[in-house]
């Protein structure tokens, strides 16, 4: 009977947990390992016997450019396929691998852990050495390293490696201890961090090639995204999995913050890989050695540019980096765009306005996703807990499973983007900018036309407690985005933001339960996610709008209102 291959996403990351070590002046994270996987150590007896199916053997001793190029190729297609969970991607015919999986394999990663698990999946079916941080601690002090002010740094490695001939790696226990391992605390490291061991990634130059398909996107915010896509103009479309194991897509934007240098957000690839001091077995495949990972001065495209611009001299502050492209100032999404096109860029406001509204539409069918879940496993059933999790944003346990404030703040920066960008067409029409494609003559009444059009054919659909279907439309969703319950205890039309009494006639939550909803309210309207802050309030601290427990009021959002006033207020 064969073995179930199950990614099981465990995160250490206690202080003084099992898997943990707690030190006087850092907050450390490390991972027991199977000395199968680790080179040089003790080989326990037990773990020789790899069953076939889960042998990894190792043919090459290097990642080539050939090997990158079909990593990209393998991530690509997986993007590219309508797969909604990260098994189903695995399992289906987007993965040219999965016909030598193991009869009966199941794929689970978070978003923290799909970057490794397409990484090491990609290099077992191919014979690739592989290496990961398995240790890192953070630069000070830290709660929780995941949120590290000043970043992180790697303190130990595991190797991939065959330790004597015919005692392979077994590739589920690897993957079980990658997802016991990783957490997003494995990307929070300053560009050029010389501390400790190599890390996984390094920051790469905004170029075409260098953000490719397999290049990873770091939010320091707690997200971690794959690019799958890069069009022709710029246009940067990634996939990322959740702690539900669903995956969804989406479009490179302002959901990804900029941050301070030590945090590393932005664009990163993997480290090439080399096996050294490995001998050839007779059967082809290369036993014992070491893997070293290329360092920043071998990497082509290692750059800072950005944290820091592209404008020589360095500004002494990060908030004041400056990007250039053809020697006009660019915001840094924009100059994204441009610089990863590699030309310039004329926007069609019309085409971008459409293509917004529908990565908005495809986001909240994702959301649809994540609700029904939590419904089915019936959290809306259980009492309201006395407090909130000590972070709504990051968390761990059912929370961190079945909540949405992470997803629902991101879903409203984007909404908030299309409205400030569609008055940004507006303005830069008004003022003649070159970089404005549109050749009619009412551009604010063209834009609604096109917003309305794209708008129209988008719906959602919720199952209400009664079990009959309620339909929404996209306006119906933008009017109520900061009434969607991000908490899994409320009923799922709250879920979904209803407030008239004809719609909650079927919601079952009592009174206890309608508090927590209105006391949320602040906390809704918050967009930013502010993941050092404590926010573990009860209901008073809540009613009494304890600092940290939101803001008062949402940020614009409303396009068809700004697009149907007489005059319309431009940003700069």
């Amino acid at each position: 009977m064969s073995v179930p291959f199950r990614l099981i996403a465990l995160i250490a990351l206690a202080i003084g947990s099992a898997a943990g070590v707690a030190r006087a002046d850092e907050s450390v994270i490390d991972a027991q390992m199977s000395p199968v996987v680790s080179g040089g150590e003790v080989l326990d007896p037990a773990l020789v016997a790899t069953p076939p199916v889960f042998r990894w053997r190792i043919t090459k001793t290097e990642w080539t450019a050939s090997d990158e190029r079909a990593y990209s190729e393998f991530v690509a297609a997986i993007g590219n396929d309508d797969c909604r969970t990260v098994d189903a991607c695995l399992r289906g015919p987007a993965n040219i691998y999965r016909s030598s999986d193991p009869k009966g394999s199941y794929f689970f990663a978070d978003c923290a852990d799909l970057p490794y698990a397409l990484r090491a999946y990609f290099a077992w079916k191919n014979g690739l050495p592989f290496s990961f941080a398995s240790g890192v601690a953070a630069v000070g002090r830290s709660r929780d390293l995941r949120y590290s002010r000043y970043g992180n740094y790697v303190f130990a490695r595991r190797d991939v490696v065959t330790p004597v001939e015919g005692a392979f790696p077994n590739a589920r226990q690897i993957f079980q201890t990658l997802n016991n391992t990783i957490s997003s605390a494995m990307y929070r490291f300053a560009p050029g961090m010389t501390r400790g061991e190599a890390t996984d990634f390094y920051p790469v130059k905004i170029a075409p090639g260098s953000i490719r398909p397999g290049t990873v996107i770091y939010d320091p915010n707690g997200h971690v995204a794959v690019v799958y896509d890069v069009d022709e103009e710029g246009r940067i479309r990634f996939i990322d999995a959740h702690p539900d194991n669903s995956l969804t897509r989406g479009n490179y934007g302002r959901r990804f913050v900029r941050s301070s240098p030590p945090m590393g957000a932005g664009f990163k690839n993997w480290r090439p890989l080399r096996l050294v001091g490995a001998t050839q077995a007779s059967d082809g495949t290369w036993v014992g050695g070491r893997v070293v990972a290329a360092p920043d001065r071998e990497l082509a495209d290692w750059s800072d540019e950005q944290f820091y611009g592209n404008v020589t001299p360095k500004p002494k502050g990060w908030q004041s980096s400056l990007f250039t492209y053809q020697g006009k100032v660019l915001d840094y999404y924009d100059y994204v765009r441009h610089a990863t096109a590699g030309h310039d860029i004329a926007y069609d406001p019309i085409k971008e306005t459409r293509s917004m509204v529908a990565g908005l539409c495809e986001d909240l069918q994702y959301r649809v996703q994540a609700v029904d879940i939590a419904i089915k496993a019936e959290i809306n059933e259980r009492p309201q807990p006395g407090r909130l999790p000590h972070n709504i944003y990051g968390t761990e346990g059912d929370w961190e499973t079945y909540s949405t404030p992470s997803r629902d703040a991101r879903l409203k920066v984007s909404f908030q983007e299309l409205h400030d960008q569609v008055a940004n067409f507006l303005s830069l029409h008004e003022s003649n900018a070159s970089d404005l494609v549109y050749d009619g003559d009412d551009l604010k009444g063209d834009l609604l036309k096109a917003y309305q059009a794209e708008t129209a054919i988008c719906r959602v659909s919720y199952h209400a407690s009664d079990g009959s279907e309620r339909v929404l439309a996209f306006e119906d969703i933008k009017n109520r985005l900061f009434d969607l319950s991000f908490d899994p205890y409320h009923c799922v039309e709250r879920r979904w933001g209803a407030t008239s009494p004809a719609e909650l006639a079927t919601c079952g939550d009592g009174a206890t339960k309608r508090a927590w909803y209105a006391a949320e309210a602040r906390l809704r309207n918050q967009t930013d996610r502010t993941y050092d802050v404590r926010m573990d309030f009860d209901l008073g601290e809540l009613k009494g709008n304890a600092p940290g427990s939101g803001v008062d009021a949402p940020p614009a959002i409303d396009v068809l209102k700004l697009l149907s006033a007489e005059t319309v207020s431009l940003r700069n």
